[in-house]
């Protein structure tokens, strides 16, 4: 494929970000719901208009940051769903399962985009106005979620890979765990800056894109 540039670059992933991070959330709003929160419902949150969701910093300023950088990946967030956990029948089982629902989102979302890109490589080279963008569209729309999947799925309080393991835990370590939830942006932030994040990320990124760059034919 050819080299973009970067104004092509911001169009491609500009809809396949904005879309990865709203449905994430309004996945942890939905099954919330389900299991006796209506919360998020409630505040007119369980809606895919980005608009209800975006955080300035989370899902324009961050993703543009590294867009620009070309560090390798590229990830944000909105502004959380509001949960109340005491709504809960089991508040710690029930908001584990609400917490996966999160990165399962970017799972299944990240499927979709590869047939998007998949019908773009049946579609071919007669007729690239319309292959090209549903490639490229489609490995952004790949590698975005993979990443907030895999993101998400770090043990860092308040990402959902915390709320998982707190479910996990005895009600008291897990009263400690989450202590640290206040320094979570903090320490996402220097694993971010000393490229922490992307040895982490490397190996299971590798392996994930692979599957799913075969399912799109690339």
């Amino acid at each position: 494929m050819e080299e973009l540039t970067l104004v092509q670059r911001i169009v491609v992933w500009i809809l396949p970000v904005i879309f990865a991070i709203t449905v994430h959330e309004v996945a942890h709003g939905w099954v919330a719901k389900k299991y006796g929160d209506n919360t998020a419902s409630a505040l007119g949150r369980l809606t895919l208009n980005p608009i209800k969701h975006i955080d300035i910093l989370g899902t324009i300023i961050l993703p543009g940051l590294l867009l620009l950088t070309g560090t390798g990946f590229i990830f944000g967030w909105a502004k959380p769903v509001p949960v109340d956990a005491r709504n809960f029948k089991k508040p710690l089982r029930d908001m584990a399962i609400v917490a996966v629902a999160g990165p399962l989102s970017n799972v299944l979302m990240a499927l979709f985009w590869a047939l998007i890109a998949r019908l773009g490589v049946m579609i071919g080279a007669g007729f690239e106005p319309v292959s090209q963008p549903l490639i490229y569209s489609g490995v952004a729309g790949i590698s975005i979620n993979l990443v907030l999947a895999i993101i998400n799925l770090l043990p860092i309080p308040p990402l959902d890979g915390s709320r998982i393991l707190t479910g996990m835990l005895p009600h008291y370590w897990a009263w400690q765990y989450n202590k640290l939830e206040r320094y979570g942006f903090i320490i996402l932030m220097a694993l971010l800056y000393f490229k922490v994040l992307n040895v982490i990320l490397a190996y299971p990124l590798f392996l994930a894109q692979n599957l799913f760059f075969s399912i799109a034919g690339l």
